[in-house]
């Protein structure tokens, strides 16, 4: 139906209005994302939503696929083009309109629908555009999805079908914030500020967390697609101080902070410090495994050591499996294991029943961090998080490195800390204990000191981390241990920060 796909086309020319423009490292890992209109243009999209349906049918799965888009100037025009390339690939396309991508999950289950593509470039600075897509709820694509996928697309491979339909859905909002928080009813109203960052979230997260009984101040909570104070980032700073001044002026007892599609949490406690999102994760992790037995949780491997090490949750019985780092990664193997939850460092969490089913839900991890609050017995947040061993941790650190070298940096940081191990190198003194490659490689010393170095999933970059439940010399300590060996590698350029 369509020329094949070209990455090399400029606008403002006749063959960019007449043939799909696709750069192949929009496919990620588990979902797909590109610069608008650089990387992909609008018959592009089209020829995106041909494969999708075209790789639909070849998995044998009902062709039936919701579709929504984030609040960008973009985000219209985009999802429409893919939903006309789903069409007349003969899917029959469900379109809930603007959506968080949790309402585009829920709504799979509430309209009995396989499939989901949500048109989102999630907390990514305006100008990216991308789909989060599944064919197995509550699951998104991984990479075997996401190849076949790429090759269909890239390789003229999709073909047309008939059948196809498309019907725009109402009332998708209402009943999902409806599900939402019927599982949720707060005994006190506890205090929250809410920040949205001007994203999609905004137009749901107040109010839900007004049914569940909150008493909510809102923060940027209008929707504005210019995001003119900060990106809607959890792990963003700017957005964390803003929320950390709020919950200070206002006296609140905890700030929520919600990225640009809404599947994300972030946590401010009452005293305006930032929690980082496994540190809440753990909490959370108490909570749940106080009040059921047998309690298997999964996190990435970017996460804090204090799931494996933690006195409490040792007391609780609690196991944990340390796993690749995505969020298809950790939605996939929480509901493999039927783990109780699935944690990520970038505050992606996921609830199997009867908490959530199974998907990331950014409202959903409030209501968890809401019940955790609720049940306390008069404790505050800080004196939640005071109470956890202490550890010294750094943010997540992101080096510059091209889509087509990071892999290959990582495996030679692998192939390096795999030979320093077995030659007894020490650093700091202190011997490897253990290295996990299952993503990247995690470090970790025998005083429980650990850093890890992996390639980011959707951005040109590798990701670095580092942990000590020693002290903060030890913590740096392994960081220059990293970057040392990082900074040798003419691939890899500046950090987006560094501790």
């Amino acid at each position: 139906m369509f020329p094949v796909p070209r990455a090399d086309l400029r606008p403002n020319t006749a063959e960019f209005e007449t043939v799909p423009l696709i750069s192949p490292n929009g496919f990620r890992e588990y979902d797909a994302r590109w610069l608008y209109p650089k990387e992909i243009n609008l018959i592009g999209v089209q020829a995106l939503g041909l494969g999708l349906a075209t790789l639909i049918h070849e998995m044998g799965v009902k062709p039936r696929i919701v579709v929504g888009h984030d609040y960008r100037s973009y985000s219209l025009s985009v999802k429409q083009a893919l939903a006309l390339g789903l069409v007349s690939g003969g899917a029959e396309v469900l379109d809930i309109g603007l959506a968080l991508s949790p309402t585009a999950y829920f709504a799979q289950f509430a309209l009995d629908a396989p499939c989901v593509a949500m048109v989102t470039a999630s907390h990514n600075e305006n100008g990216w555009t991308g789909v989060k897509m599944g064919a197995a709820r509550p699951l998104t694509f991984g990479p075997d999805e996401m190849t076949a996928l790429k090759n269909i697309t890239l390789e003229g491979r999709a073909r047309g079908r008939s059948g196809g339909s498309y019907l725009a859905v109402e009332g998708v909002r209402e009943k999902y914030l409806d599900d939402l928080t019927s599982k949720t009813k707060l005994t006190r109203r506890i205090k929250v500020v809410a920040a949205c960052g001007n994203g999609t979230a905004g137009a749901y997260a107040p109010e839900a967390l007004r049914r569940m009984g909150a008493e909510v101040i809102p923060l940027d909570a209008e929707l504005d697609y210019t995001f003119p104070r900060y990106n809607p980032n959890p792990e963003d700073l700017k957005m964390l101080h803003a929320l950390a001044d709020a919950v200070k002026q206002h006296k609140a007892e905890v700030g929520l902070a919600f990225d640009g599609d809404g599947d994300r949490c972030g946590v401010v406690d009452d005293q305006g410090r930032e929690i980082f999102a496994d540190k809440v994760g753990v909490l959370i992790a108490r909570d749940i495994s106080s009040r059921q037995k047998d309690t298997q949780f999964v996190v990435d491997v970017k996460s804090t050591g204090l799931f494996m090490t933690d006195p409490v949750l040792i007391a609780n019985g609690a196991k944990t499996e340390y796993w690749k780092t995505g969020h298809s990664y950790i939605k996939r193997r929480a509901h493999e294991l039927k783990a109780q939850a699935g944690f990520e460092k970038s505050g992606h969490y996921f609830f199997n029943p009867p908490i959530g089913r199974g998907y990331d839900d950014g409202i959903v991890s409030a209501a968890a961090v809401l019940g955790v609050l609720d049940r306390a017995k008069g404790q505050t947040m800080s004196a939640l998080y005071d109470g956890l061993p202490k550890t010294y941790g750094s943010p997540t650190m992101a080096p510059h490195c091209a889509d087509e070298k990071k892999y290959g940096v990582v495996d030679e940081m692998i192939a390096a800390y795999t030979q320093a191990k077995a030659r007894g190198e020490k650093i700091m003194g202190l011997a490897i204990r253990d290295l996990v490659t299952v993503n990247g490689v995690r470090v970790t010393l025998e005083d429980g000191t650990w850093g890890l170095v992996r390639a980011s999933s959707n951005k040109p970059s590798l990701v670095v981390v580092v942990e000590s439940p020693v002290s903060e010399e030890r913590m740096r300590g392994i960081f220059a241990d990293i970057d040392g060996r990082l900074s040798k590698n003419a691939n890899v350029g500046a950090y987006d920060q560094k501790i």
